[in-house]
């Protein structure tokens, strides 16, 4: 069913690998994706991947405090050796501190520019720099919110699920080294029908209402950011995350001989409602093609 519409999506479905380092010195990385939008390179993505980012520059302030109390119990002469020590003890740093962390931007050496967010909808747009129009092929259409979106419809979506990611970081030029098989990243899809809105006010500013399309499969991770499309690669929404609801009931099973109850839930995506979408990129001036229907 969705064949064509994969085909199509491929075109404008990027991957985006981010890496973060710790205080520890152990390496993370992720998957995610996020949709380009037009021969400018402009693109859509969700606000919550660009997490690490705010996270590193929030624990930079928080090491520059951990530094400067250290320095101040090794320098305070009113200490003898026994009370500095034991001082000292106790200003402990956060082993989860971000020490180095960075996007690759499914392109080597290139950045994210212009950035503009919605944080309350998760929704972020900005601009591949440098970017070749080469690079895409084609562009998306975008599901006209103001035409019918008919629950029971059948979308798609897809990321970048399933694939292991390591890294080492190099001291010398203070980047991340991907380890071999690392690129290109597998495409996958997982399909699902739109179930309903799931609305949470209005944003902060009170211009937008913050509204989510709900489909009956979950995100997979590696997802988050790319697009939820129906059979004609018309894109619905992007991706934002996963919930769970309970089912109410509890089937008993036997685990290590002892009887405990499994609790039940179905997990359902939520992506950023095409309403949400359109009002973003034209209150920004971001070009985008619009559905007929």
């Amino acid at each position: 069913m969705f064949a064509k519409a994969c085909e199509l999506a491929n075109h404008f479905t990027r991957p985006i690998i981010v890496s973060m380092r710790f205080y520890d010195k152990s390496i993370e990385c992720g998957a995610a994706a996020f949709v380009v939008l037009n021969d400018e390179g402009w693109i859509i993505t969700a606000a919550h991947i660009w997490g690490p980012i705010l996270a590193f520059q929030k624990h930079a302030a928080e090491m520059k405090q951990y530094e400067e109390q250290i320095k101040k119990a090794e320098q305070d002469r009113t200490l003898t050796a026994k009370q500095r020590k034991k001082q000292l003890k106790q200003i402990k740093p956060n082993l989860r501190w971000i020490i180095n962390t960075s996007i690759w931007c499914s392109w080597d050496s290139v950045a994210i520019k212009d950035i503009k967010a919605l944080p309350e909808g998760d929704i972020l747009i900005g601009r591949l720099e440098p970017y070749e129009q080469s690079w895409v092929k084609q562009y998306p259409i975008i599901k006209d919110p103001n035409k019918s979106l008919q629950p029971g419809t059948s979308l798609c979506k897809l990321g970048y699920p399933f694939h292991k990611l390591n890294a080492t970081f190099d001291e010398n030029t203070n980047t991340f080294v991907m380890a071999p098989g690392a690129v290109p990243l597998p495409r996958f899809p997982i399909d699902g029908i739109y179930t309903r809105n799931v609305v949470f006010g209005k944003s902060k500013d009170g211009k937008y209402d913050i509204k989510y399309l709900e489909t009956s499969s979950p995100g997979l991770k590696g997802q988050s950011g790319g697009p939820i499309f129906d059979i004609n690669g018309t894109v619905w929404a992007i991706q934002s995350r996963t919930t769970s609801y309970p089912l109410g009931f509890n089937p008993k099973v036997k685990k290590d001989g002892k009887e405990v109850e499994e609790n039940q839930f179905l997990n359902v995506g939520l992506g950023i409602h095409p309403e949400i979408i359109v009002a973003f990129l034209t209150d920004n001036g971001i070009k985008f093609q619009l559905s007929d229907y």
